[in-house]
């Protein structure tokens, strides 16, 4: 505490005091505290400081306080105490200072007028209201005045006065006529503030008889009406004419007639005037002129700037409004009045006077026993306002003294209080536009701390936002706040908390360690307390997936994603905004958990849509385009300038482009005269061009439209524009594709394409034809026909080349002379056949024929080629005929020579030859005979294995469907497959044509064999087919073997084997992942003999095994029937199938891969799979 010596030293130590003082106590406004605590009284409400009240009702002055223990109301009137119990008419509401005075009982409100002032006052002080002038409303009516007739001349100014009665408040005034009508007004006659009716110039029309003046008094809510005014006017001509009436003939008479005059100001009068307004009011100068024509006002402020914004004309500008004005304002306006013959003008020079208004207004003081503290007054005014004090309504002059209260001017300073220091002060500020009064208390009071924030009050907040947690308190001292965190924690501390003078405590960063309980700790020397106060941590709400922009054409289908992630504990509501307002109420818009879809988009739904997600804590938002394109709207105005004879230029405006820009537009044109309702492309221009020159055509009657483009389409085309007709002129062009083509051996047709319309340049379209033999010297015959497209000239020879042209003409002339072409006169068919035809037989399937070309004077026509016809004759195997199919090969142009494919080997073939012209086929040459040699035979046409026995298998087959020669035997091939899908020893027998089964016999039981077999001829071999069969097994050997698998150590081994197996085989499959040779084909290389390598398919020759061809698909293949019956149509190189139904194949190479019992990897190449499952019997088997 500072020491009470220091403080009135001087000045500087009073402001010294004054900044180090210890702050008054705030008392919160809680309801129980308040009705706890002690106050002084304060003035609540309280009646307006001019009260202008109806004379016809109660009147009721307003004072309403506070204050514990509640104050009691006193009245003085006129700066006297005003008793009110001794006036019946006069009561004061209960529990209120509220004074309501009777006057429709009888009472007059002008008994009641004065100045009156409540006083509301309790143990610890008294306070007071404004002095509340009381008068009664006026509405007087109008004097009584004679009103003499207004006469004026045309032109002449006017000013029509109204001079309303005084009223309280001043009346409203405005101008009607007797039917209720308000006058109209105009820069010519308006009413200026006076209530005055002005008029810069008088015209015949203003000839009235009831200009009236009416009075509003709103008080009162009456209207007062002043005695109507005449005007009558008199015109120079009507005046003239009564002159005349009244004067002889010798007289000189003539009224002069209405002239213009300069400005003359009628408000305000003379060069120069005063104004004086009040700060904060509205600053209203005015300016109205005499003049014809009638004049204009300006307003400048000299040396300045009207203010912006609030500056504002009214009257037809002959007010100048400035609101809310300030000391600023003050200065020189000058109004100037202008027409064409001058101008005046008028400065009003401004003043802005201040009444009083608060710099600081005093504030009321809690304090504890011993503190200090200051009351601060502090106001302006022009003039500079005058600062009193007083201390419970009392001057502080002549108050009670208190020795811990000083006044130094606009402050008073208290030092070390007592409870009896408790008072309500009053600081009044005023000047000669009137005054400011202010009540503030000192309450003194001696409190132990109280916490008003709820126990245990839950507060959430959002990770990474500020928390707030509340501890409002009160107590005198003012109490020290400490706050805690969890049951046993230690005193909050450090940058990551702010502590608040109100008590609360801020965490500006929370997150969600957080949350937990935090109790805050209020202490003074007269006690303490503790509140528990709970925090929660929310995750925030996101938006994952936010609405995209979006461009959809017009009645598509838009949907509009909002994903959004939040808290578990907190429940979020989802809403869609368009352009910050509410969707459109229409079933078109879906709103749907995660999204926003709009059905059947129109262009009322291009715009901002936003997604709002709130929750009780937080709300986030995002938002999205939509653009709604379309074809552009057609272009209109379409305009022709410039027309010239082969030339215009047209313009347009482009409709609307509907979102998507123009791209280009196209113009068209339709020819009313030749066409007419058909319309063809022009051109086409880019879509920022909207004039484009257009070349024309003579006699054509051109009518052009547009239309724009942009990437959605076409819009609609334009509405066609004004027709212009072109001037004829000779044909520019004549006809195209001009040829001379024979329909019949003697005649030559000659056609062309036709001119357009438009092309034809005029009226009367004609072709001339003209036409002579070529190489010929003769003359050119010449024909001219109508509008046509051909011409027949008979009597030609034979194809015979003519020189041809077509020229067109018209009304106006010929066309440029045209160019030649060369036709030929009608075909006739070819007249001799080809000779020395030759046949040379490459081998069993291909021939090669050669011919002598004709001569080409008997091909009489176009040579387009050779045909040969050739058939088979017959079968030289068979010897049998059958249905004769002739081939035709054509060899275009002059070939001597052609190749046949595709004939069968060991067949007898007849030829000729004929030659081809656009007429048709000559006749043909003589039958030529040639034979093919023998060729290999096809696969035998099934090969079926059937009767197996212990050691022996029945063989039947079919012979080959083409044995394309003599059969000369069969050769069988076959070899035993072991277990470990080896290849055995190859063996082969040879088995004569004539034979169709065979036995093997000597067989080894229970075993798989594979087989080869195809036919000879001599030749050779070709192609084979395969097949696979099994011997049965010895029923007791089985048996034995049935007994032997039982047996454990029988199990052992066959696990041990089976793991060598897959042993072998993982080393087998990293080997051929290396490239590696398997074990298989390393015995095949071993043998020389090369009876035991597979053939290649191709050519016959033998093959070794190749990594690169492991993977390759079979060139043919089928499963093999039921039946075991290879048919001719079966791949050569399948396996047949197993019993069980596994698949197998031979590589391209001829070695054989494939899966038994159901395996899927694939084996070494040349070993083949069991079609058993590996059991110990087969096991076993394998050992045998």
């Amino acid at each position: 505490m500072m020491k009470k010596k220091s403080i009135f030293a001087s000045k500087a130590s009073l402001v010294l005091f004054l900044c180090q003082m210890i702050s008054a106590l705030d008392v919160p406004l809680d309801s129980k505290l308040l009705e706890e605590l002690s106050q002084p009284p304060t003035i609540t409400r309280q009646s307006p400081k001019d009260y202008i009240v109806d004379p016809r009702e109660n009147i009721v002055i307003q004072c309403e306080a506070k204050g514990k223990p509640p104050p009691s109301f006193s009245w003085t009137r006129n700066g006297t105490h005003f008793d009110i119990d001794k006036d019946a008419q006069v009561t004061m509401k209960p529990n209120s200072g509220t004074l309501v005075i009777n006057i429709m009982n009888g009472g007059k409100a002008e008994a009641y007028e004065g100045v009156y002032q409540c006083t509301a006052r309790n143990e610890r002080g008294a306070a007071i209201s404004n002095n509340i002038v009381i008068r009664p409303s006026r509405s007087p009516l109008w004097t009584k005045e004679k009103l003499e007739p207004n006469q004026v001349r045309e032109g002449d100014s006017l000013v029509l006065h109204c001079r309303p009665p005084v009223g309280l408040p001043p009346p409203i005034i405005f101008w009607m006529d007797n039917a209720f009508q308000r006058l109209p007004q105009s820069e010519r006659v308006s009413q200026g503030l006076n209530g005055d009716l002005y008029f810069s110039n008088v015209q015949p029309e203003d000839t009235r008889e009831d200009y009236i003046c009416y009075a509003r008094f709103n008080h009162t809510q009456t209207i007062q009406q002043k005695q109507p005014i005449s005007v009558k006017v008199f015109s120079m001509d009507s005046l003239n004419d009564t002159i005349a009436a009244n004067l002889s003939d010798t007289d000189i008479y003539g009224a002069k007639p209405v002239t213009e005059r300069q400005p003359v100001l009628l408000t305000p009068t003379g060069s120069t005037s005063t104004k004086v307004e009040l700060r904060g009011n509205v600053l209203l100068l005015e300016c109205i002129a005499a003049g014809l024509p009638t004049p204009v006002i300006r307003w400048i402020k000299e040396g300045g700037e009207l203010p912006a914004n609030r500056t504002f004309f009214e009257n037809f500008k002959k007010t100048l409004k400035i609101i809310d004005v300030s000391e600023a304002d003050s200065g020189n306006y000058k109004c100037i009045a202008r027409n064409i013959l001058g101008s005046t003008h008028h400065v009003i020079s401004v003043t802005v006077k201040a009444a009083p208004y608060w710099i600081t207004a005093p504030r009321n003081l809690v304090l504890s026993p011993g503190e200090d503290g200051t009351l601060i007054c502090r106001a302006n005014g022009n003039p500079k306002p005058n600062i009193s004090w007083l201390a419970n309504g009392v001057p502080i002059a002549i108050a009670p003294e208190d020795p811990s209260r000083k006044v130094d001017g606009d402050t008073i300073i208290f030092s070390h209080v007592q409870e009896r220091s408790s008072a309500v002060y009053q600081c009044n500020a005023s000047n000669e536009y009137g005054y400011l009064l202010a009540n503030a208390f000192v309450n003194v009071l001696a409190e132990p701390p109280r916490i008003l924030t709820p126990a245990n009050k839950l507060y959430q907040v959002i990770a990474d936002s500020p928390a707030l947690l509340d501890c409002a308190y009160f107590g005198s001292p003012k109490p020290e706040i400490e706050w805690f965190k969890g049951v046993k924690g230690s005193i909050l501390r450090g940058n990551e908390y702010v502590f608040h003078d109100n008590g609360t405590l801020e965490i500006p960063v929370a997150q969600k360690d957080s949350t937990g309980t935090y109790t805050c700790v209020a202490r003074n020397e007269l006690g303490k307390i503790q509140n528990e106060v709970q925090l929660e941590v929310k995750d925030p709400t996101m938006i994952i997936k936010q609405p995209e922009y979006k461009v959809i054409q017009r009645y598509g289908q838009v949907s509009f994603e909002c994903i959004i992630k939040h808290d578990s504990t907190l429940l979020p509501t989802v809403i869609w905004l368009k352009d910050n307002g509410e969707l459109p109420d229409d079933e078109r818009f879906l709103v749907g958990k995660d999204n926003l879809t709009i059905m059947n988009v129109t262009d009322k739904d291009d715009g901002t849509y936003i997604c709002i997600v709130n929750t009780t804590l937080d709300s986030v938002s995002a938002s999205a385009v939509l653009t709604v394109v379309a074809r552009p709207n057609p272009p209109f105005d379409l305009e022709l300038t410039g027309q010239l004879e082969r030339s215009v230029e047209l313009s347009w405006i482009p409709g609307d482009e509907n979102n998507s820009p123009i791209t280009n537009f196209v113009i068209e044109y339709e020819d009313g005269l030749h066409e007419p309702g058909v319309w063809h492309y022009q051109t086409e221009v880019p879509g920022t061009q909207t004039t484009v020159q257009l070349k024309l055509s003579p006699y054509v009657n051109y009518s052009f439209r547009v239309i724009a483009v942009n990437e959605i389409g076409r819009s609609q085309p334009s509405e066609p524009s004004e027709q212009y007709l072109t001037k004829s002129a000779n044909p520019d062009e004549n006809p195209s594709n001009v040829q001379g083509i024979g329909s019949e051996p003697d005649n030559l047709v000659i056609t062309w394409e036709s001119l357009k319309g438009f092309q034809s340049n005029g009226p009367g379209l004609q072709y001339k034809v003209s036409w002579r033999q070529k190489d010929v010297d003769d003359e050119w015959t010449s024909v001219i026909v109508a509008n046509v497209s051909k011409y027949i000239v008979s009597g030609t020879p034979t194809f015979v080349p003519y020189e041809i042209k077509v020229q067109a003409l018209n009304d106006l002339g010929y066309a440029p002379e045209p160019s030649e072409v060369i036709g030929h006169s009608g075909e006739d068919l070819p007249m001799v056949a080809p000779g020395n035809v030759q046949v040379h037989v490459i081998n069993s399937t291909l021939a090669k024929v050669h011919w002598d070309p004709v001569p080409l004077k008997t091909v009489r026509g176009h040579l387009q080629g050779y045909k040969v016809y050739y058939w088979k004759v017959q079968s030289l195997s068979r010897r049998s005929r059958r249905h004769v199919e002739k081939k035709i090969l054509t060899f275009r142009g002059n070939k001597t020579f052609g190749m046949l494919p595709g004939l069968e080997p060991y067949s007898s073939y007849k030829l000729n030859v004929r030659v081809v012209n656009g007429k048709g086929e000559g006749p043909a040459s003589p039958d030529k005979v040639f034979k093919t040699p023998e060729g290999v035979p096809s696969s035998p046409s099934f090969l079926k294995i059937t009767n197996p026995t212990l050691d022996s298998l029945t063989l039947e087959w079919g012979s080959p469907t083409h044995p394309n020669g003599v059969l000369t035997s069969y050769i069988l091939k076959f070899q035993p497959i072991n277990n470990t899908h080896e290849l055995g020893p190859l063996v082969e027998i040879r088995i004569p044509a004539n034979e169709s089964s065979l036995i093997l016999k000597n067989l080894n039981y229970s075993t798989r064999y594979k087989f080869y077999f195809n036919a000879q001829t001599s030749v050779g071999s070709g192609s084979q087919i395969t097949e696979e069969a099994v011997t049965i097994m010895d029923e007791a050997m089985a048996s034995r073997q049935v007994d032997i698998a039982t047996q454990g150590w029988f199990i052992g081994l066959m696990c041990a084997v089976a793991l060598l197996i897959l042993i072998l085989l993982i080393v087998c499959f990293i080997r051929r992942n290396k490239g590696g040779k398997y074990p298989v084909k390393e015995k095949e290389d071993a043998h020389a003999d090369p009876e035991i390598q597979p053939m290649k398919e191709d050519d016959g020759t033998f093959g070794e095994y190749s990594d690169a061809e492991d993977h390759k698909p079979l060139k043919k293949g089928s499963r093999t029937p039921s039946d075991r019956t290879v048919k001719k149509e079966d791949s050569d190189d399948s396996l047949v199938d197993y019993g069980e139904g596994v698949n197998g194949q031979f590589n391209e190479d001829g070695s054989f891969i494939g899966q038994y019992s159901g395996k899927k990897e694939k084996e070494p190449a040349e070993g083949n799979e069991s079609s058993e499952a590996p059991s110990p019997v087969n096991a076993m088997n394998s050992f045998v």
